[in-house]
């Protein structure tokens, strides 16, 4: 949003102002012969890293209204996996690439073995697996509306829940922002939030025209990107969990069968009023339970 907005639009916050104002650096990271972007924020090297992966089809720009409220206590970067965001695309896309690519950020970015890895969705999924991979190289892992469903729950149509679909060309930005939807389709009652989301995540593309931040191709050549068991039950890290309370994509069931997979002593935590994009939904709700739950789980992790 540009600063006229802030006049034009006072029902805006002040504390979403100040969060997307205030200064970030980008940077990319070469990783299995693909630019990885990211971007961090200046804080104190010597708090605990967070670093905050995003969803499928979605960037690292999702989360410029909540890593400026970490930065008292943690320093902060968010990542673009590849084919999404500002990243490069590759022909094909597997979780061993996309874990590597975690872990470059990471290494990028200075964070030690103890970072905290907060993935929403597809990217906690991604998380989950490069935790598996890396056994030492995470501190801790936070699952934001991220899980695997118990094998008798029925599953809605995948492309709907990975946000899947051919990308369009829009003849200009403004029709364009018009078109963005969330995936899983969802109302989300901060349209300032959904506004600036879309703002930034456009492209233009050859031959004139604007596209989403996304490759079309991702969800076909995707290898290894479904949900297993294993991914959780033998997670070598403390590990919590964020939900929406009205979120489809996690259910009751689906929290009763991550404790069993990951075991009772799980924190969790629950946002009222909240679907699939917790964060969009209730950011205030969901700050104050992110930062409770990476003081509970540093608190789990050796030597921190």
């Amino acid at each position: 949003m540009a600063r006229w907005d802030r006049d034009s639009t006072p029902a805006i916050p002040d504390w979403f102002w100040q969060a997307v104002e205030t200064g970030r650096e980008e940077h990319t990271v070469e990783v299995e012969e693909c630019d990885v972007f990211y971007r961090s924020w200046p804080g104190d090297v010597e708090r605990p890293a967070v670093l905050l992966i995003h969803g499928m089809n979605a960037h690292s720009g999702w989360w410029d209204f909540i890593a400026p409220q970490l930065l008292d206590e943690y320093r902060v970067a968010a990542m673009d996996l590849t084919g999404m965001g500002d990243s490069d695309y590759r022909y094909q896309y597997d979780a061993a690439t996309y874990a590597a690519e975690i872990v470059g950020v990471c290494d990028a970015a200075g964070f030690d073995d103890d970072v905290l890895v907060v993935g929403h969705s597809f990217g906690g999924m991604m998380a989950a697996k490069a935790a598996n991979l890396f056994p030492d190289r995470f501190g801790a892992l936070v699952l934001v509306d991220s899980g695997i469903r118990h094998p008798d729950e029925p599953l809605k149509d995948p492309g709907v829940l990975m946000g899947g679909g051919r990308a369009k060309t829009y003849p200009d930005r403004r029709t364009a922002e018009g078109r963005f939807r969330l995936y899983p389709p969802q109302p989300c009652e901060n349209r300032y939030i959904v506004e600036y989301i879309a703002k930034h995540s456009l492209m233009r593309v050859d031959g004139g025209g604007w596209a989403w931040k996304f490759d079309e191709e991702l969800p076909l050549t995707l290898k290894d990107g479904e949900r297993q068991p294993e991914d959780y039950n033998a997670l070598p890290l403390p590990v919590g969990i964020i939900y929406g309370k009205q979120s489809e994509s996690f259910s009751a069931r689906t929290l009763e069968y991550m404790l069993e997979l990951l075991g009772p002593d799980v924190p969790v935590a629950g946002i009222e009023d909240a679907r699939h994009h917790v964060f969009l939904d209730q950011p205030v709700a969901f700050v104050e339970a992110l930062r409770g739950m990476l003081g509970t789980l540093r608190a789990r992790i050796p030597g921190a």
